[in-house]
């Protein structure tokens, strides 16, 4: 590609959109697939037959020889299984390339292969995939060549979603339903769909590839399990929206112009806090789309940085001591007519129909903080959140000085009369133009905030799929939006039912509202007082997804039912074991046959030099004598410490999958993970660097 490119012109050239299709299908097959993605109005085979066929002509165009059902089952990964469009050979040896409807629509990969939590039996192994026609095919180019990429739902022979897609829509529809009985209710009889609208901000860090290559911990679990700090982290705030280095540039201007040509909005790069941490925006898109987006900007981070000669890390905690790395998750409600319905406009005191929905999601938020937490529990985000970079791991909700002002008048007298405003932003230079600023500030410590027009939750790890929050956060909100829904339907004066709706919501979840520092010990201990739920780790927060209120919510809506429920509860289980097993037997591996002998290697060095220089008359080698033996020292507590981690990580992988094991895991195996790395970091400090086995902290991230 030149050097300078017209965005415009490579935007979505390798998405089957919108323009294209108008372009490419007949007027009527084109009207009717357009009611199914609009109105949800099924698809016959005959229409997906015409489809099927340009689409196909159009990848073949873009070069692609295969197709695949791209979906995302419960591996927190995307999934494919590439077939080319070639047919059967004729007699003359010839072959036709085709791609029918029924093709097009439904695939079968093996269900018992992926996590099912008991769901799909290895001898149960069918599945489908089923295609999400509002979520646009697109032509992947990589290595493989070029492939037609077609988003599908995942599911099992029996019905059950094996999948996120699948809950995502469902939840797409149960608030869509309940948000349009809402406005129909407040006297809007023109929207037509009310869509949770979604950008998702990705952090990442980038590292030098031959230096991560040197790093077991970093290839087999994406973070350090080791590692000293060195004399500089980030206490300069010096690479926070810093200068972007020319290495770090060219990479970040690939990524956009592959991201653009996949139809993918990415908008806003920077520095972030940490040293080698980066953060990419896109524009907000409909939630299902920002969730496909998402995994596509993930692996487009992965497959440019290797270009580059560099690895993408987004886990949530690659190096301890410095920030790790989110997913910030801004959701809204949009209608199909372009009304935001989190907008409070310029007197939100005035806005009845804001004051409302705002209200009805404090009582969610407040009703399930468990399942909202539990939504952004990973392993690697247990390391994150609570430190200076993430939201503590209490849901709270920060709305700032001016709607905590019109919902405190509301408690206070029942009516709101005034909103708060921002005024003029004084700077004291003449030659700056006047500012207005907003009324509220922003609360970087809260892991639920209204910025605006929208909710900000900052809990989402940066390895995760962002579809299970906003599963979370589209069904309970449907949930409240249907109790209002049926009281306003029997109210008498429906504007008074209003306004007692409004006062009573306000009033009995406003201790969900915190606009204070989250990352106090005071605001745990207020928490504690307000009696909200406080979940430090992934372990802790998996039993909110089969309470009764939690069954009772998804079936409600048939988001999930009980067996997809217990079956998900069943995979975190399974997955924070597996993985907690994985980096305990990384780090025995990693002191057994690198650091151990390194430090062996270094202290016998040390000792004949010792030995040397002490054996030559007058020589003090009492410093030389010191570091020996506080090697010995840390040398012995680390083979204790890894005897001790070898033994507990022995019993766990006997115990049984379930609850107990991984309670283990929690509880046991890592703590003792961290007492092994206590030592190993100590000897890196004391070690001669030419000595150790390993790149160091500063080597990875101040030398990209």
């Amino acid at each position: 590609m030149s050097e300078y490119v017209k965005v415009a012109e490579i935007f979505g050239q390798d998405v089957f959109n919108d323009s294209v299709m108008e372009e490419r299908l007949p007027k009527k097959v084109y009207k009717e697939l357009k009611k199914t993605i609009e109105e949800g109005k099924e698809l016959s085979l005959e229409i997906a037959d015409v489809v099927a066929h340009e689409m196909k002509e159009w990848a073949i165009e873009k070069g692609a020889t295969h197709y695949t059902h791209w979906f995302q089952p419960l591996t927190g990964l995307t999934a494919e299984k590439h077939d080319s469009f070639i047919t059967a050979p004729k007699e003359n040896g010839k072959v036709l390339m085709s791609f029918s409807g029924k093709e097009l629509i439904k695939g079968e990969p093996d269900a018992s292969s992926f996590p099912s939590g008991g769901l799909r039996a290895t001898f149960e192994a069918r599945g489908y995939t089923a295609w999400d026609c509002t979520s646009p095919a697109f032509v992947r180019h990589d290595a493989a060549g070029a492939i037609l990429c077609i988003p599908t739902a995942f599911c099992s022979y029996t019905g059950e979603a094996l999948d996120q897609k699948t809950p995502l829509l469902r939840s797409m529809e149960a608030i869509n339903k309940e948000a349009l009985r809402l406005l129909r209710l407040l006297g809007n009889t023109t929207s037509k769909k009310v869509t949770p609208s979604v950008g998702a901000e990705q952090e990442y860090f980038l590292v030098d590839k031959a230096k991560y290559l040197q790093r077991k911990d970093l290839i087999y679990t994406g973070r350090t399990l080791f590692g000293a700090m060195p004399p500089k982290g980030q206490e300069m705030d010096d690479h926070y929206f810093g200068v972007v280095r020319q290495r770090i540039a060219g990479y970040m201007k690939e990524v956009n112009e592959e991201l653009w040509k996949l139809g993918v909005t990415a908008k806003t790069q920077h520095n972030e806090a940490a040293p080698a941490q980066h953060e990419l925006a896109p524009i907000y898109a409909p939630v299902n789309i920002a969730v496909d987006h998402n995994q596509i900007i993930m692996r487009v981070l992965k497959k440019v940085a290797s270009r580059h000669g560099m690895k993408c890390l987004l886990h949530e905690k690659p190096f301890q001591g410095i920030n790790g790395s989110g997913k910030h998750n801004n959701w809204s409600l949009t209608t199909d007519d372009g009304i935001n319905l989190l907008e409070p406009g310029k007197t939100p005191h005035e806005n009845i129909q804001f004051l409302l929905i705002l209200t009805c999601i404090l009582k969610a938020v407040d009703i399930h903080a468990d399942l909202l937490r539990e939504s952004a529990a990973d392993v690697g985000n247990d390391q994150r959140l609570g430190g200076n970079e993430a939201p503590p791991a209490i849901i709270s909700v920060f709305l700032g000085e001016q709607l905590q002002d019109v919902l405190e008048q509301l408690i206070t007298t029942g009516t709101a009369t005034r909103s708060k405003k921002g005024g003029k932003l004084e700077t004291g230079v003449r030659t700056l133009p006047d500012l207005v600023k907003d009324a509220t500030d922003r609360n970087r410590t809260s892991p639920f905030a209204f910025t605006g027009n929208k909710f900000e939750f900052r809990m989402v790890g940066s390895r995760d799929s962002v579809a299970a929050c906003n599963i979370v956060l589209n069904t309970i909100t449907a949930e409240v939006f249907q109790e209002v829904n049926e009281r306003l339907e029997k109210a008498e004066d429906r504007d008074l039912e209003i306004h007692d709706i409004i006062k009573e919501f306000a009033a009995e979840h406003q201790r969900i509202v915190f606009n204070g520092n989250g990352y106090s010990k005071e605001w745990e201990e207020e928490a504690k007082r307000r009696g909200l739920p406080n979940l430090p780790t992934m372990v802790d927060t998996i039993p909110a997804l089969t309470t009764p209120k939690a069954v009772k919510l998804f079936e409600n809506f048939k988001v999930f039912n009980r067996a997809e429920l217990e079956s998900r509860a069943e995979i975190q289980y399974e997955s924070y074991a597996k993985a907690v097993n994985i980096e305990a037997r990384t780090m025995i591996n990693m002191a057994t046959k690198q650091i151990i002998p390194a430090v062996i290697r270094y202290t016998t060095v040390l000792a004949d030099s010792i030995h040397s220089v002490g054996s030559i008359e007058g020589m003090d080698v009492s410093v030389q004598t010191e570091i020996l033996k506080k090697c010995t020292d840390y040398l012995r507590e680390a083979k204790e410490a890894l005897n001790d981690l070898t033994e507990v990580t022995d019993i766990a992988a006997e115990m049984e999958d379930g609850r107990d094991r991984a309670v283990y895991y929690q509880k046991t195996v890592f703590p003792a993970m961290n007492r092994l790395r206590r030592p190993v970091d100590e000897l890196e400090i004391l070690v001669d660097k030419k000595m150790w086995p390993m790149p160091s902290y500063g080597d990875l991230i101040f030398e990209v």
